[in-house]
């Protein structure tokens, strides 16, 4: 019987552990076993791979914006900011037909624009508003898959964390990321609402409340913490005033002292939590519910656990390219990407690839794997760097609602309870609207450069 090579094994290894994850085991460990397999057949150290794990962090002075923006989302959430910027959104969109389907899109973008994870914006909003909108007379599904699509732009609209792992890998400067994010973010919310109103109109879902001034001005000023947070990051980060990292730090402290503000006053104004924003008095609506200085350890905790889930999945990720380049799979890919042609060849090409890795990846191992191989094709033929980054970042967002993976979906069915797979109906009429903007955006490069100064 002929001795196994080298490139058996990787082989046997990589089809063992497709099989472990088509199980449902997490994707953090299908990636570290493999890593560990590899390594072995390789002939490299368990040391070798321990300090290059822990290199990963110890160069990474950027990534430590990654667990505060988390912790932010959680504040916001916490603190009833959220839940103002819903208000505010429905008080805007409601008299449309679908009105509050598209304000939870919109809700998505504005809670995107503070938190920065794509999970976080889902798990937030599809959680307060799937029930309010099957009260409305939406299908379940529908409003699931809403939630779900409305959170692939927690990556895209600024301050972003994936923006935030590019910039560390690329080295490019976090602030123009970010910047570049604004516009094509803004553009898929447009294109999410637009497809809702469509699905709305055709079933006839929700019920339409008027446009009336007085609705709006009362959530706009209900949602004017929500509004600063927002305005305060990205200020900061444009001016240059403090870096992405600095801008999580601030926003964290703001959100803090805010929520701590907040809980005493609306005890001696006599509001609850539960009370409707809507029907709040004017004067109560300048403060948010806010949370006890109690609380504080639980939402640290549960912030930590999101962060523990994605920094380690960060650092295997790093060392699977690692392996990966030792393989060859790095000239490979890029001589294939290379040899399609010109600069649109190029380009698309890299797109199909990170399509169909998105289908099956997280969007952090796609980034970390595929970016330091596409970017440098892509600038070769001409593509701007900071415009490549936002072509990468919105496709690699877009695996958020694409089967098999689609990590969003499974969020949205965590926590309305409606099945994964009954979301898939309607997931694929908000993936025609981010596939012709995710098109748009890398044939039209100022959308992503109109706002850098000098582009």
């Amino acid at each position: 019987m002929p001795e196994l090579t080298d490139a058996n094994w990787i082989t046997i290894i990589s089809l063992a552990v497709t099989f472990l994850f088509m199980l449902g085991v997490p994707v953090l460990l299908v990636i570290a076993y493999w890593v560990v397999g590899c390594s072995f057949v390789m002939g490299l150290t368990l040391d070798n791979m321990g300090s290059e794990l822990l290199n990963v962090f110890n160069k990474g002075f950027a990534l430590l914006a990654m667990p505060l923006f988390i912790l932010t989302g959680d504040l916001i959430n916490q603190s009833g900011i959220a839940r103002r910027l819903s208000d505010f959104a429905y008080a805007c969109l409601g008299w449309l037909r679908g009105g509050l389907a598209m304000a939870a899109i919109g809700a998505c973008g504005l809670f995107a624009a503070i938190s920065g994870s794509n999970s976080a914006t889902t798990a937030t909003i599809g959680s307060m508003l799937h029930p309010e909108m099957v009260k409305g007379g939406y299908d379940e599904r529908f409003s699931a898959a809403t939630a779900a699509a409305g959170g692939t732009v927690g990556i895209i609209i600024p301050p972003s964390i994936i923006f935030i792992v590019y910039g560390f890998l690329m080295n490019l400067p976090i602030s123009d990321l970010f910047i570049a994010g604004i516009v094509p973010g803004a553009m898929m919310v447009f294109a999410m609402q637009f497809a809702c109103w469509v699905i709305c109109r055709i079933n006839g879902w929700g019920y339409l409340i008027p446009l009336q001034l007085n609705r709006v001005l009362k959530t706009a000023l209900g949602a004017w913490l929500g509004f600063f947070a927002i305005g305060l990051v990205l200020w900061g980060i444009y001016t240059g005033k403090f870096s992405p990292t600095e801008a999580a730090g601030v926003t964290v402290g703001f959100c803090i002292i805010v929520g701590l503000i907040s809980y005493p006053l609306n005890k001696l104004m006599g509001t609850t939590a539960e009370t409707p924003v809507l029907d709040k008095r004017w004067a109560e609506m300048v403060v948010v519910e806010g949370f006890k200085l109690t609380q504080i350890p639980s939402i640290v905790v549960r912030s930590a656990q999101i962060t523990g889930i994605l920094a380690p999945l960060i650092a295997v990720s790093v060392v699977m390219q690692q392996i990966l380049s030792l393989l060859g799979a790095q000239s490979v890919i890029g001589g294939f990407v290379t040899s399609m042609g010109g600069y649109y060849a190029v380009l698309f090409t890299a797109m199909a690839i990170v399509f169909v890795a998105g289908m099956i990846l997280e969007s952090l191992p796609v980034t970390i794997i595929l970016a330091p191989i596409l970017a440098p094709i892509a600038a070769s033929v001409g593509v701007d760097p900071i415009h490549f980054s936002v072509i990468f970042l919105v496709g690699a967002s877009i695996g958020f609602i694409t089967p098999p993976y689609g990590l969003n979906l499974y969020v949205a069915s965590g926590v309305t309870g409606v099945p994964y797979f009954r979301l898939l109906r309607y997931s694929f009429v908000y993936l025609i609207a981010l596939l012709s903007i995710w098109i748009l955006v890398s044939l039209v490069p100022s959308f992503s450069l109109m706002l850098l100064p000098g582009r």
